[in-house]
């Protein structure tokens, strides 16, 4: 364990209330046990210890990143370990170089409190930032076999509003029209529902023309009136 992650514990274990932790575990239907710290608590005491602890250049950054999810024992540590990707000591680090290490904790974290952080805010900034490279790639998670892959490609453009690709986005939409996973069906609403904030008409056009699933069509019609 590094000096980082051994401080990281200490943080919230005393900030930690165990008597919350089984109906956190229970709520996120997590394998891995929860320590029973809630998200202000959780984020108030990694801010300080992570300002506490800097860290020297993007390969100790990133290792360091991978140590702390893979020797995780509670779901808060894993937690903090996306924080510590987002902390803005590392903004300078966000480089084509953290694709591998974002795709690790993508597909073995393979589930929305974690995928969903990391696909909108970390692999989002990515295709922000290095579209050439990211575009191609999303385009290519968007049809693999991996559901957490292929929901990362699909929310990835979340909160872009007019920035955002339609093409690309439909693009990662169509390969899991057919699949009747809850979590497919589901981001396909929501980033549906997100790029409406900008293009109604256009959601509603690309809804009525692709005979969405139930859900999928409810989310993305969400906020707007009756059509």
């Amino acid at each position: 364990m590094t000096p980082l992650h051994k401080a990281v514990r200490t943080a919230l274990t005393d900030v930690a209330d165990p008597a919350k932790a089984p109906a956190m575990q229970a709520y996120m239907k997590s394998a891995m046990p929860f320590l029973g710290v809630q998200a202000a608590p959780r984020r108030a005491a990694l801010r300080k210890v992570l300002a506490e602890h800097r860290i020297d250049g993007a390969p100790e950054w990133r290792k360091t990143v991978l140590a702390m999810w893979r020797d995780a024992e509670y779901r808060e540590e894993r937690y903090a370990a996306i924080e510590l990707c987002a902390f803005r000591y590392y903004k300078p680090f966000q480089t084509l170089y953290t694709v591998p290490m974002y795709e690790e904790m993508i597909v073995t974290g393979a589930w929305w409190d974690y995928v969903d952080d990391l696909a909108i805010h970390r692999v989002g900034a990515l295709l922000r930032a290095f579209p050439d490279t990211m575009r191609p790639l999303m385009l290519e998670w968007a049809r693999d076999g991996d559901l957490w892959r292929r929901r990362t490609a699909i929310l990835c453009q979340n909160g872009f509003k007019d920035r955002t690709d339609a093409g690309l986005l439909y693009a990662c939409i169509e390969p899991s029209l057919a699949d009747t996973d809850f979590f497919a069906r589901k981001a396909i609403g929501w980033a549906l529902r997100e790029y409406a904030k900008t293009d109604p008409e256009e959601v509603v056009r690309y809804v009525r023309h692709k005979g969405l699933t139930g859900l999928s069509r409810r989310e993305a019609l969400k906020n707007l009136p009756a059509t």
